[in-house]
């Protein structure tokens, strides 16, 4: 005789992201209501569903950055909000392939000296993989050599997503952190909105939607990679993404170091019996009060983000008054880190690409992509009120990753094509044909996780801007996961062609839209597919 069901497992044969949304809102009140005896539930509204505007920051840009000739002048107003790094454009290079990102990294990780700092989603737990840590075992170990300075190793993952199964992210890194315990940090940030009975009813499988560690940046000594690719077999082979390397830029590289380090003192630290605690001090992230936490978590982060921006100011103001300041190298590129989390209240990278998007002329010219095209509702307005050309580069449902998934994930590439069909539907509606137009990736046996932008200006055929890095431009990006991109402006002529040929390599494998890709066999929706989307977009 078959065993009863439990009332646990009864829930998780019926969850789906929709049941999620209620639970959510159900846990959601409850902890709002307890968190009241205990202090200001502010943090607590940070939204789930609904899309606020949020506020400017006060003016504060570098004084070498003002009344610069050319790009510059045109993009100034983006040191109102972030730090404003000033780099060689020669020292960046722009990487093309999985295969060609996962080489690099190995390489730099066994020529680093004294740091690597790998922040992402997840570490898979295959072949490539495990030779990714055998490469930081090997650095490791030389650098306890006697004329060789000790090797840094930290490690920034999501909890959720790095414990899921028996062996996973966390059971691959123990040998490590065993082995060198001083010399090895592994922190796991866990979102402060899964707590209570959301977190105990919600199955594994499916507990990521609630929110993510989403940043992507894996630095080695002076040097980093910015990208989307997650630390797993299919990002290093058969899934693209994008990849930018700032080789020698040794402020950036302090900055991610910095907020990498400073994400991972708000998140759980793992020890090497596999156990997880926080560090002293620190405010639980769904044990604690979530105000608390958010607080607290907010400020740590703003501390490395305020002190890199009187940092930068102070620099650019001792250039600018110093006729002996180097100018050997030609600093002709800037770089704009932007953070989004939240759940901790910073929104710096929605502030900047709202108004990106919103000062974008009828002069420029705008290539847009996304693995999931799921455009926020702000987002959409903008582009679609715009005077500027758009072209939407987004994954035709073969190349999705979701794509032949098992259960509900299934049916995601159909809700996407449900999303596609209702933009371009709207597109249509205003006439706007010509002017916003959608394209889909196809390659076979390929996935597509691109994610970013690139901005032509005065008709330019190369940009001088891009967007790189983590978030894709739809809900969760904004409201739900921490994520972290850089905006590259730039005036070297080099890396404005290496741009342009990224650009170009993705969307030469592309077909664009038209009403009658909608009608084809494989962009049929099912109903229901239909009805649960506006229930379940804002979790995917």
């Amino acid at each position: 005789m078959a065993a009863p069901m439990t009332w646990k497992r009864v829930v998780f044969s019926v969850y789906t992201p929709a049941f999620s949304w209620v639970l959510t809102r159900i846990s959601d009140r409850f902890f709002r209501t307890h968190d009241r005896r205990r202090g200001s539930a502010v943090l607590l509204l940070a939204p789930l569903l609904a899309e606020a505007d949020p506020p400017p920051l006060a003016s504060s840009r570098p004084p070498g950055f003002t009344g610069v000739d050319g790009v510059y002048s045109r993009f100034q107003w983006m040191a109102d909000h972030v730090p404003a790094f000033r780099v060689p454009g020669g020292h960046i290079r722009i990487l093309h392939s999985p295969d060609e990102f996962y080489q690099t990294m190995k390489a730099r990780i066994r020529t680093a000296k004294s740091r690597v700092v790998m922040a992402s989603l997840y570490l898979g737990t295959g072949p490539l993989e495990q030779d990714l840590v055998d490469c930081m075992e090997e650095a490791l170990e030389r650098s306890q050599g006697k004329d060789a300075p000790e090797l840094k190793v930290d490690f920034l993952l999501d909890y959720t997503r790095g414990s899921r199964g028996k062996h996973n992210s966390r059971t691959t890194l123990l040998p490590l952190l065993q082995r060198f315990p001083e010399q090895m940090r592994v922190s796991l940030y866990h979102t402060p909105d899964l707590r209570g009975l959301l977190r105990l009813l919600v199955p594994e499988r499916f507990n990521e939607t609630i929110g993510v560690q989403h940043i992507k940046a894996y630095l080695f000594d002076n040097s980093l990679i910015i990208s989307g690719a997650n630390l797993s077999d299919s990002y290093f082979t058969n899934r693209q993404d994008r990849y930018v390397l700032l080789e020698d830029c040794g402020e950036v590289a302090d900055f991610f170091a910095e907020l990498v380090g400073a994400v991972g003192d708000v998140s759980l630290q793992l020890r090497p019996d596999n156990s997880v605690d926080m560090m002293e001090g620190m405010v639980h992230p769904y044990k604690g009060n979530r105000a608390d936490f958010s607080a607290s978590a907010q400020r740590r982060i703003m501390e490395v983000v305020n002190a890199a921006r009187v940092r930068q100011n102070m620099l650019e103001s001792e250039c600018s008054e110093n006729a002996d300041c180097d100018e050997t190298v030609p600093n002709d590129t800037w770089i704009f880190p932007l953070l989004q989390m939240k759940p901790l209240g910073i929104y710096l990278d929605e502030q900047v690409t709202r108004r990106l998007l919103t000062k974008a002329g009828g002069d420029s010219a705008v290539y847009l992509t996304s693995g999931y095209f799921n455009l926020t509702k702000t987002y959409m307005r903008l582009v679609l009120g715009a005077a500027a050309d758009y072209r939407i580069l987004m994954a035709s449902p073969e190349v999705n990753g979701f794509f032949g998934a098992r259960g509900v994930a299934g049916a995601i590439p159909e809700a996407y094509i449900h999303i596609a069909r209702q933009f371009y539907n709207k597109v249509c509606q205003l006439g706007q044909q010509s002017r916003v137009r959608l394209h889909e990736y196809h390659r076979a046996d390929w996935t597509f996780h691109a994610k970013g932008l690139w901005y032509y200006v005065g008709r330019r055929d190369r940009p001088c801007l891009t967007l790189i890095g983590s978030p894709n431009f739809g809900y969760r990006s904004v409201h739900r996961d921490l994520e972290a991109q850089i905006a590259i402006v730039t005036e070297n002529e080099e890396l404005q062609v290496q741009l342009q040929q990224e650009q170009e390599m993705l969307y030469q494998r592309s077909t664009e839209v038209s009403r009658s890709t909608f009608n084809q066999p494989d962009r049929y929706v099912k109903l229901w597919v239909k009805l649960v989307t506006p229930l379940i977009k804002n979790f995917f």
